[in-house]
């Protein structure tokens, strides 16, 4: 297996479910973006043949000299692609991060590889592209909410499905009023309250845009409109998501809060292996409760939203604008609110029309990029 963006937190588990079942999978590729001692330990570790570092002025760092002799080194973010089409690779975990995890995937897919990923933005902006290249079972998500609906879906008809329901912890802001939220911080938005996760999608947690992205994805990837998946808050984040049929039945997948359950899931499929995180005690937990997604206060889960259902090269320029106001919240150049606000912008002033290529969604990509910028005022 190559995993890709390995450095980061869900290349990381990935990483801890390959240490647990070392009999079963061999890490034959790695990449990394900057994280350059992070990435020669897991080759050291792993034996790993290929490694790739999609930022080349890291290639000087003294670490990258330990690498093993036998390890081959690709530089750039065409090098990171390239490890999704080697020969001696069967499964791809694609664990970049944004839409710059296109590449990878689409490669991952032509090449006739298992992609297990967690890049969703790929799926989001370029769902058109990727979902007619994948053949059943090829494409395993990841993210713990599509992984459950996939369980949940082992057997079933997709005509007996009526609806999703997309679980949602709330983020650390849950209940807040808009007046409350103009005034958060970045460090309180990271705080987020039951998952760990990278710095990026825990701020889209926090403003919901993670789980309107979610929406989307779980269009594409169930063939299910936008308007039967519904966003159900709840804050224990052990029902990871449910499927209703059309005969009123229920079916949830439920377990700890630990992204390595999902991921060994990906990785192991259609069989399971032993646990590789802590089992849980139903009779010691609290009780459940379920909320209304409030897309009033948390206007960017209506935006992605709205997106899905226009469709097109939208969710691309949305992602994009997001991509970037979430980057400059991050960095204290704007506030809470701005991301929702930017990203409303560039929806509205969006010339949308249908996706033909990659190539078209990388010039929509660097397009809203720029509207996003200029309605910040910020150069990111």
């Amino acid at each position: 297996m190559a995993v890709l963006g390995c450095t980061g937190s869900i290349g990381s588990q990935t990483l801890d479910v390959c240490r647990r079942h070392a009999d079963r999978v061999r890490v034959v590729a790695l990449s990394a973006n900057v994280s350059t001692a992070a990435l020669v330990r897991a080759a050291r570790e792993f034996g790993a043949r290929h490694v790739a570092l999609a930022d080349a002025s890291r290639a000087t760092d003294p670490v990258m000299s330990e690498l093993p002799p036998t390890c081959e080194i690709g530089l750039g973010e065409e090098a990171v692609t390239e490890l999704a089409e080697l020969p001696d690779v069967d499964v791809v975990v694609n664990a970049l991060v944004g839409f710059v995890g296109i590449h990878a995937g689409y490669a991952a897919l032509k090449a006739g590889k298992s992609l297990a990923y967690a890049n969703k933005e790929s799926v989001v902006c370029g769902g058109d592209l990727l979902m007619p290249l994948a053949s059943p079972g090829q494409l395993l998500p990841v993210d713990s909410e599509h992984s459950a609906i996939f369980q949940c879906l082992v057997g079933e008809r997709s005509e007996d499905v009526s609806r999703l329901w997309l679980t949602c912890s709330g983020g650390p802001f849950f209940g807040l009023s808009r007046d409350e939220l103009a005034e958060v911080t970045p460090e309180r938005a990271l705080a987020h309250p039951t998952w760990r996760m990278g710095s990026k999608i825990t701020i889209d947690s926090a403003t919901l845009m993670n789980k309107g992205l979610e929406v989307i994805e779980a269009h594409h990837l169930f063939q299910v409109p936008i308007d039967d998946i519904r966003v159900l808050v709840h804050r224990q984040s052990k029902i990871h998501s449910m499927v209703e049929f059309v005969d009123g039945v229920v079916k949830a997948q439920l377990g700890g809060s630990d992204m390595r359950a999902p991921i060994q899931y990906a990785l192991s499929y259609p069989e399971r292996w032993e646990a590789s995180v802590r089992r849980v005690d139903w009779c010691g937990e609290p009780d459940f409760t379920f909320d209304e997604a409030d897309e009033r206060t948390f206007g960017c889960l209506a935006l992605a939203k709205r997106a899905g259902r226009e469709h097109g090269t939208l969710p691309c320029a949305m992602n994009a604008a997001n991509e970037v106001a979430n980057e400059a919240f991050r960095r204290g150049l704007c506030g809470f609110l701005d991301i929702e606000r930017s990203v409303g912008a560039v929806m509205d002033a969006w010339d949308n029309e249908e996706v033909q290529s990659v190539e078209q969604l990388l010039e929509v990509d660097r397009r809203a990029r720029e509207m996003a910028r200029a309605q910040l005022g910020v150069a990111l």
